[in-house]
Parts: C-alpha cells; structure tokens; sequence
C-alpha cells in the first residue's frame, strides 16, 4: 500500500490516498516488432530493482473506492538516490530531490572519513547538491570540528555544524530545507530523526541511544516517507545505513565523484589508460606530492575503486 498526496494540497495538509500499485507497473514488457501482426507481449519481467515505486516518486492514480486509489503511472523521476541492494540489486532510497543532507556526528560515534567520502561520491554520481551537517557539535572543541571535516571544506563542500540537543545549526538547516524535496541520509546512531524534531517540533520521530560500548547505532528509523515541512517543501527521514554500497561504475565514473580531482587530470597523464597507481607521469599523483590533493582521499577513491 502507498500513500499518495494529491497536488493542490499544502504541504502541512493530512490529505492522503492510500493507493494500490496497477500490475503492469511491476513488470517491464518486451513487445513483438512484427510489422504485419499486432503488437503483442512477447516477455514480461520484474525491472533489476527492489522497487517498482519509491519514495519521492511523481504519480497519476484514479479513485476506485471512497478509501483507496490505484497507482496508473509513474512520471520519469528528475533525480534519484540509490544503491546496491541484495545480489547486486539497485535499491531506490528517494526520488525528485533538490538536496541530499549527509548527516555525521562529530563524536558518539566519531566521524568516519572514509564512510563520509562513499556517501558523497554517491551524491556525486547521482547529480545531487549534497550538505554535509555535523552533528553533535557541543561534544567537541571547535579545534577538532575543524579538525575532523577540514578538508571537506577546502574542496568546496557545505559543512554545516549543528547540535539538535542545544539548538545549534537548526535555523540554518531549517532554511536550507525550505522550499525543497530534501533527504537526510547517514548511518545510523548519528541523531537523523532528533534534527528533523528539532527542525519541525511535533514531529515526535522515534530516536534512540547507540550502544554505550560499540558506539554502534540503532534503527530507530525503520521507513522512508516524505515529511510535509510547515515553513514549505518536503523531507525524507531515510533509516540509517551501517553500509552505503555504491553502484557500479567505471573507474571514470567513480573519479568525477571526487570534485577536487577534476583540475589535476586537466593536465594529461602520460599514458591514456592511466591507472592513477604506480603509472610514471601521472597527473594525479603528480599533485598529491605537491599537496593539492589530499593523500587520505586518493587512497579513498583506490580503495572505492577496488570494492
């Protein structure tokens, strides 16, 4: 079952319409091509993905019943975050967003460099303007802060630091949400839904505790569905992540995802199918010696590369 909001409602409306999914949405057909017999189906399979609709999803239904409708069309989405499901299967997380919020904690639990670079590449790769926030700011020095996302800044990200638990940040979040189709995304135990609570009070989000010795979170967040903002537009809570596995992509691909990279390989390699390792007259390297490029994130995007 879906829930579906008319257009023409405000975003603060409770207007809804559970709706069914038609069957021949699940499928992808192949046709006959035969130009002397009608067109037929010739094979119908289930799409490579986990879901048919997904969160975000722009749909034309009609009412069969004073309670339910039925899904007849789902419009080609602008946008889409994704990732790799079960047996190589694309997962849809959210559709049609403006704005992807990645959202870490500056401790309990520590931020994770590494985990940080894998959701931005995915930003990256999907075309979506990502916002880094930092949560938990008041359990550290302004010195580790700067510390710890550094980096991230001088390459031309958004760091946003907030603290849902003092307040900090959440007027400036509040806007950057404003009039937007925005997802909060990260892994879990990193205060998602206690941000979205402060951000719009009322909300009542479940949250929960990370373990007191693994510094591990929990899923308190356990579907997607886009939360209808009083001051205008649209949020995703997504449930936490231990593990955001990328698509497939070439190595290309996956080198486009790291932003500063791009002036670097301005400057040819020496070989055309340079691998960016052991290759002499590497463009890349050439300005990881030099400090232009940090070593941690060109041992990132290696690692990236080999998963």
């Amino acid at each position: 079952m879906y829930l579906v909001q008319p257009d023409g409602e405000t975003a603060c409306a409770e207007v809804v319409v559970p709706c069914i999914l038609r069957g021949n949405l699940k499928k992808n057909f192949t046709y006959s091509t035969s130009k002397s017999r009608p067109k037929r189906v010739t094979e119908a399979k289930r799409p490579f993905i986990s879901d048919s609709i997904s969160v975000g999803d722009r749909v034309r239904f009609s009412i069969i019943s004073d309670s339910q409708g039925i899904i007849e069309e789902i419009l080609p989405r602008k946008t889409n975050f994704s990732r790799s499901g079960f047996r190589g299967k694309i997962q849809t997380l959210v559709t049609n967003l403006d704005l992807l919020v990645i959202v870490f904690a500056c401790a309990e639990p520590n931020p994770d460099l590494w985990r940080i670079d894998r959701w931005l590449a995915s930003a990256e790769y999907h075309g979506l303007e990502s916002l880094l926030v930092a949560n938990k700011i008041d359990l550290v020095a302004q010195k580790d802060f700067e510390k710890s996302f550094a980096e991230y800044i001088k390459i031309g990200y958004r760091v946003l630091p907030v603290s849902s638990k003092k307040g900090i940040g959440i007027k400036e979040l509040r806007a950057e949400l404003h009039g937007k189709i925005s997802a909060v995304t990260g892994p879990s135990g990193v205060g998602k839904s206690s941000l979205l609570n402060s951000i719009q009070p009322g909300l009542k989000l479940a949250t929960g505790n990370i373990g007191d010795v693994t510094f591990k979170g929990k899923h308190t967040t356990t579907a997607r569905e886009l939360i209808p903002l009083i001051t205008g537009g649209w949020v995703a809570d997504t449930p936490g992540l231990r593990q955001l596995e990328l698509l497939k992509m070439s190595r290309e691909e996956l080198l486009e995802c790291f932003i500063e990279f791009e002036e670097a390989l301005d400057t040819p390699c020496r070989f055309r199918d340079c691998k960016h390792k052991a290759e002499p007259g590497c463009s890349l390297k050439a300005a990881v010696e030099r400090g232009e490029i940090s070593a941690r994130r060109f041992e990132s995007f290696h690692m990236l590369s080999n998963s």
